[in-house]
């Protein structure tokens, strides 16, 4: 099974957005494995964020990643990766689709409410940014024969 990292924002946060955004991801069948609220420090920021280091916007988005808390998830499910980014929608929320979280629940490319794992690989270094591997559960559910095809 695939994993995937979802953060709501500190935008989604103040707007009280949290439990519509998750409910969202799991309504789609993919299993929430891990969740928690942090306030990220400028240090984690930068790791986080440091494939857009000496970019004009580096210091914008480091400064709004720890301007409030936000909530960290990993969902699991088949293709999570591929699945958590169609439904968040295209980074800019004029250009989302409706029914997409961008395209109904943002305005702005600046407060887009949500970041997803863009690639497997880039989801597990993620996930291992934000949880210990403790922190990641592992269960089975008995609806899973009637969300996933074995």
């Amino acid at each position: 099974m695939e994993r995937t990292l979802v953060l709501v924002k500190p935008d989604a946060v103040q707007r009280g957005l949290v439990g519509e955004i998750i409910s969202r991801f799991e309504v789609t069948g993919l299993k929430l494995v891990a969740l928690k609220m942090i306030r990220m420090d400028r240090e984690m920021a930068g790791r986080h964020y440091g494939i857009h280091e000496g970019k004009p916007f580096f210091e914008g988005l480091v400064q709004f990643i720890t301007s409030s808390p936000l909530v960290a998830a990993v969902f699991e499910g088949p293709k999570a990766v591929e699945k958590a980014r169609k439904l968040m929608g295209d980074t800019d929320p004029v250009k989302a689709a409706a029914g997409t979280v961008r395209g109904d629940l943002a305005l702005d490319i600046g407060r887009n409410v949500v970041h997803g794992s863009d690639s497997v690989a880039n989801a597990e270094q993620e996930i291992a940014l934000f949880f210990t591997a403790e922190e990641v559960l592992s269960y089975e559910r008995r609806i899973e024969p009637w969300i996933i095809e074995s």
